[in-house]
């Protein structure tokens, strides 16, 4: 069996990695600044003795510590600088010092920044790897700058795969305009359409990003929910949604009605996962229909392991939506 470091193990994603892993009969090793049941060592990524010393005997490192975009008016620019970009640099050298086999490393779709939001009246952006981004923010700033270092890394030898992924978290939407008009069942399974995954997909691309990091080298994959949209529905997307939609999904679209949900009128832009699934043999088990199953079945589109999670936020003190 493998032995992972999970880097950021007290967090949302780490956790459900920590306990994925351990289920799987593997060792892991988690690392965090906030102790918890899935934290094996307590420290900061950006300190190189702690980040040596968690890698003792590790095969294999899955590296989601970071600070969020929810941080970025709780944190200073430097204190991204510092653990995204410094930490991250910090756990890559270390690895490659450690002889391991494999860095996964959680990046963001935030990356593509202004990218994903064209004019009004536009089509939606049709978002693959190949799409230059245009950092919006110190968030999707460092986390393309510790993209760039992941792949130096790789250059020099260091098997390296890049994970932009899609919003997961479980918290309603920053957005007070967006909160106020739809429920968040309702706002959470339209966004699987085009900017959304479970969680449980995410900690399978991350596992199966490890197993093929050593003969990629160097891999940059979108992690998001498979879209049902083409590159023929971007002009109407970006114009009229609900149209595009109800002619998709005309059973699914009479339950919106029924609930009283509706569909966002325009849409800005479209994730695309087919590398991921082509080249990492990843298959999302979750997306637009399975959720609103989900949701008839009990209210709730999450998988069982979200659930497991659940929401655990990004401050310790009262900050906005995102309060833990």
């Amino acid at each position: 069996m493998s032995r992972f470091l999970v880097t950021g193990s007290s967090g949302h994603l780490g956790d459900a990695l920590v306990r994925s892993l351990r289920r799987a009969g593997h060792e892991v090793v988690g690392l965090d600044v906030v102790a918890s049941p899935s934290t094996t060592i307590v420290g900061s990524i950006t300190d190189r003795d702690t980040v040596r010393r968690a890698l003792d005997g590790v095969t294999d490192v899955l590296h989601t510590a970071t600070l969020h975009k929810p941080h970025v008016g709780s944190h200073s620019r430097q204190a991204f600088v510092d653990v995204n970009v410094t930490g991250t640099l910090t756990v890559l050298e270390a690895a490659a010092e450690a002889g391991v086999g494999s860095v996964v490393f959680t990046s963001s779709t935030s990356v593509f920044g202004r990218a994903l939001t064209p004019g009004p009246g536009e089509p939606a952006a049709w978002i693959t790897e190949d799409v230059v981004p245009q950092v919006r923010n110190v968030y999707g700033a460092t986390k393309l700058a510790a993209e760039h270092l992941c792949e130096l890394a790789a250059h020099d030898g260091l098997p390296v795969v890049v994970l932009r992924v899609a919003r997961f978290f479980p918290e309603p939407d920053d957005r007070d305009d967006v909160r106020a008009a739809y429920d968040d069942a309702n706002l959470k399974v339209n966004e699987f359409l085009y900017r959304r995954v479970d969680l449980a997909d995410v900690v399978d691309a991350h596992l199966l990003a490890a197993r093929h990091a050593p003969d990629l080298g160097f891999g940059r994959y979108i992690v998001s929910a498979t879209t049902p949209f083409t590159p023929a529905d971007l002009a109407e997307l970006g114009a009229n949604a609900p149209a595009v939609v109800d002619r998709l999904f005309p059973t699914e679209t009479q339950r919106y009605r029924a609930w009283g949900w509706r569909m966002f009128p325009t849409l800005d832009r479209v994730y695309v996962n087919e590398r991921a699934r082509r080249e990492l043999s990843w298959v999302p088990r979750h997306d637009f229909r399975s959720m609103i199953d989900l949701v008839a079945t009990d209210g709730d589109p999450r998988s069982p392991l979200a659930r497991e999670i659940g929401a655990k936020g990004y401050h310790s003190r009262p900050t906005g939506v995102y309060t833990c």
